[in-house]
């Protein structure tokens, strides 16, 4: 066969091939395959992108990047805050503790209110004892007088550092009254607690009204009522009544008489009763004034104050330290309005009544130098400090058993 001159060429060669060979060599060409191929994959990825762009108008993702267990409490309430969350309402019956050794205290209902006996209200009635055996009686014979439903007064004594039959005789006047027939005489409950201090001050005039003896003294009292306190004061106790043993007489109807004076169940408040004592001499009745621990404060007594060392307990009614302070002794009369209120700033502790929160609220008798000022007096500090209303009844008096001062405590000045 002869071939054309110049040699084979494609364009030669495809003239000579059928036409449908033709299209199978330029299908099965490399070059044409790759170009398919380019194309094929540049026409998927745009579709792809442009039909995830139109997906993302319709749907997109909200919330954080973080798993829910690593998120913060802030985070969470930010992710949820577009949602309305459904609420399931499962209410679950009464938890039942069956345990003898759970117990539960609910001081919500305790009130301390002028409508006490309505309401009845508990009083506890605290009093402590050192070397007190000769008083106990004339104690209880005004004690057993008291109007104040019985059966919502409980008792509690602190004897402590006696050298006398203090505890014995306690113990028998107490069975004494207790043990009573008649209907509303014996007390709800009596409790004694027996505690020495080491108090080393005798109990003699010279000895326990001497100037020395007062710091010592005071802070021996205060942490005698604070441990009675504590140790006898319950959850249902409303009012909490301080009564010395040496009182020589006092109204029968004391406590209601005290109730009546609040103002404000939300503010409690202190009120106090001036103690004064009988007193006869060629047998006239003498009214002697025996206590200075119920004063209001004076600017002298500011002034003092600010160069005292801290640690320093004034004495009150002592020519050592003149505070200038108006004691209440100089102001009332027994023939006045007997419910006349003053407010104070420093109280005595033969008679002393106290909403029980007060005391809850942690107000106790500081047996150390609280604004330089110790037990009762530190005491009235403290309530006042903490907002509580301190204040006292000028013309109603509660006797005190005469008793005689050491002679020149007060120098030169006169409390009244």
């Amino acid at each position: 066969m002869l071939l054309p001159k110049g040699g084979v060429t494609w364009k030669s060669a495809k003239a000579r091939l059928p036409p449908w060979r033709a299209v199978l060599v330029l299908l099965t060409r490399t070059r044409f395959l790759v170009s398919v191929a380019l194309t094929g994959l540049v026409v998927l990825l745009w579709r792809g992108v442009s039909s995830s762009a139109s997906q993302m108008q319709s749907f997109y993702c909200y919330g954080s990047s973080k798993s829910p267990m690593e998120m913060s409490i802030n985070e969470m309430v930010e992710w949820n805050a577009h949602l309305q969350t459904p609420v399931v309402f499962n209410h679950h019956e009464p938890y039942e503790v069956n345990s003898t050794s759970i117990s539960t205290v609910d001081l919500n209902p305790i009130k301390s209110t002028p409508q006490a006996v309505p309401n009845g209200e508990r009083v506890l009635i605290l009093t402590p004892m050192r070397d007190a055996a000769p008083f106990i009686q004339r104690y209880f014979d005004l004690l057993y007088k008291i109007t104040y439903p019985h059966d919502l007064i409980d008792l509690a004594f602190l004897v402590g550092d006696c050298k006398d039959d203090t505890l014995a005789v306690l113990s028998s006047e107490l069975k004494r009254v207790q043990d009573q027939v008649e209907e509303k005489v014996a007390f709800r409950s009596a409790t004694i607690i027996q505690k020495d201090f080491g108090a080393d001050v005798e109990m003699n005039v010279e000895d326990r009204h001497s100037f020395a003896a007062q710091g010592p003294r005071r802070k021996s009292i205060g942490r005698a009522r604070n441990y009675l306190l504590y140790s006898a004061m319950k959850p249902e106790h409303s009012w909490v009544y301080w009564r010395d043993i040496d009182i020589f007489d006092s109204p029968d109807t004391i406590l209601e008489d005290f109730m009546a004076h609040d103002k404000d169940v939300l503010v409690p408040r202190l009120i106090v009763a001036d103690i004064w004592f009988h007193r006869y001499k060629d047998g006239v009745d003498v009214e002697g004034r025996f206590d200075y621990n119920s004063w209001i404060e004076s600017d002298k007594g500011r002034r003092l104050r600010q160069n005292l060392d801290p640690d320093t307990v004034l004495a009150e009614g002592y020519k050592e330290y003149d505070t200038g302070r108006t004691y209440m002794v100089s102001m009332g009369d027994w023939r006045k309005n007997k419910d006349e209120e003053i407010e104070l700033d420093g109280i005595g502790g033969v008679n002393i009544l106290v909403k029980a929160d007060v005391h809850r609220s942690g107000i106790n008798f500081p047996a150390y130098a609280f604004e330089n000022q110790a037990e009762t007096e530190g005491f009235a500090r403290m309530a006042k400090r903490a907002k509580y209303g301190v204040y006292g009844l000028p013309n109603y008096v509660v006797w005190h058993i005469d008793t005689d001062e050491k002679p020149g405590n007060l120098g030169d000045r006169k409390a009244y």
